[in-house]
């Protein structure tokens, strides 16, 4: 009987990775962005045309490439993250797992300008459908810039299946303010077919929230502070008056990532209960420091679900915390965190 297992050729095998990690437009803008902000820039500029399918452009003044560094930055699981296995429990950086840059030139046409700092040229390379067009010295700011032309030009059954170009903007601008809303270090500026949507400048965080919703939002934003052995948190909630019958403005960030958590969003929740109508969500931001030894990030390539090794502890603070906040500004009563964090609380089970 003849054999019938065979290799895939690497096209192929680099289209299906590339479509764990590039799922649609905005999948390239967070990665291009988390990129730049791994590599210490000051200032990130998106550039998108027609919802990205034909431009994303994200520029940046970071550290910038070698031109060893540049071209090795495509190749799969190339990264400058981590160096062995142990590292993965021990990640402070936004990407790890060096597959992004191969993943978004598997699928689009790249072009990437890049000079480190203190060097007197930049190295200049195109690549298209993973294979490498050019590569030549070029005249070019420190830092980095990325251009991703004709996303899934050569998987044209990913590009039907992509929605109008007001639904996939709505996802680039939701991955744009994730990270605007954890780094308020960095001046964010994002242009969508010629039009400047957000010209974020370096601020405190407060002014940063106020910059992305609104000046509104200032008298409603109530601050929420708790250090503990186990985490550290910090951020804001809504007043009840601010609440909406949607959960768009609801954010978890853990070391300056933003994650998705059913379980911890049980617990803001319920620290309303009783101060808002039925069907009516908060406005929360809860940033959380916590030992990275303490999580496991590498569950997921979007990175946006993570495990805690104690998330009773984690629940139980973020709960106690929110409550004690609405109490200091006799919202609801205070509470003794020590006691409810220790007696009254109890999670939903998992």
């Amino acid at each position: 009987m003849a054999d019938i297992i065979s290799l895939l050729p690497e096209a192929v095998a680099n289209q299906i990775a590339a479509g764990e990690v590039v799922q649609r437009p905005a999948s390239v803008v967070k990665e291009l962005m988390e990129n730049a902000i791994d590599a210490g820039a000051s200032q990130i500029k998106l550039i998108v045309k027609d919802a990205g399918k034909t431009l994303i452009q994200v520029i940046d003044n970071g550290r910038g490439m070698s031109e060893t560094d540049a071209r090795m930055s495509f190749e799969r699981h190339a990264t400058s993250k981590i160096r062995k296995s142990d590292d993965l429990f021990h990640i402070v950086s936004k990407g790890f797992r060096g597959e992004a840059l191969a993943s978004i030139a598997a699928v689009a046409q790249v072009e990437l300008k890049t000079r480190q700092r203190g060097s007197q040229l930049g190295t200049s390379i195109e690549i298209e459908a993973s294979k490498i067009k050019s590569q030549e010295v070029t005249q070019c700011p420190e830092g980095s810039v990325f251009s991703v032309k004709n996303l899934f030009y050569n998987v044209p059954a990913r590009r039907y299946f992509l929605k109008s170009d007001a639904i996939e903007f709505r996802h680039i601008l939701d991955d744009f303010l994730r990270l605007a809303l954890t780094h308020p270090e960095i001046e964010f500026i994002c242009t969508n077919n010629g039009s400047e949507v957000f010209s974020l400048p370096i601020v405190p965080i407060r002014q940063r929230i106020v910059h992305v919703f609104g000046n509104k939002y200032n008298e409603k934003l109530v601050p929420v502070e708790e250090n503990t052995d186990i985490v550290s948190v910090t951020g804001f909630v809504g007043k009840p008056d601010a609440a909406r019958k949607t959960r768009g403005e609801q954010y978890f960030f853990v070391n300056h990532r933003f994650i998705r958590n059913s379980y911890l969003h049980h617990a803001v929740m319920s620290a309303f209960e009783d101060l808002l109508p039925t069907g009516h969500f908060p406005l929360y931001l809860i940033y959380l420091t916590i030992d990275p030894a303490q999580i496991d990030i590498n569950i997921h390539p979007t990175k946006t679900e993570i495990k805690f090794q104690d998330e009773r502890a984690v629940y139980a603070i973020i709960h106690a915390a929110v409550r004690r906040a609405l109490g200091r500004f006799n919202i609801s009563p205070s509470l003794d965190f020590n006691q409810e964090n220790a007696i009254t609380i109890s999670p939903p089970r998992t």
